[in-house]
């Protein structure tokens, strides 16, 4: 049985590790779909669903874990987009 507690520390987990991403876009792409997924199953009350949709999260956490150490292989330019680092 997962209680709220498990889905939201996999939640900040998986977002976590969006944010590790290198490459501008990957890591937009990864935190929108991370939003989107947990949004999409907000109102989720079957425990079998609430189970299978918390089983792929932690599959895509591993997922994730492994893109973002290849990310961090591979260092790009910053784009335009990309917020620049404030100096004080």
């Amino acid at each position: 049985m997962v209680d709220s507690k498990q889905v939201l520390k996999l939640y900040k987990q998986l977002l976590n590790k969006a944010y590790k991403f290198d490459n501008y876009n990957f890591r937009e792409y990864s935190k929108r779909r991370v939003h989107d997924a947990f949004k999409e199953h907000k109102y989720l009350t079957d425990e079998e669903q609430i189970n299978k949709f918390y089983n792929e999260g932690i599959d895509n956490l591993a997922l994730l874990t492994r893109q973002t150490t290849i990310s961090q292989l591979y260092t790009f330019d910053k784009l335009v987009v990309e917020p620049l680092k404030k100096h004080h």
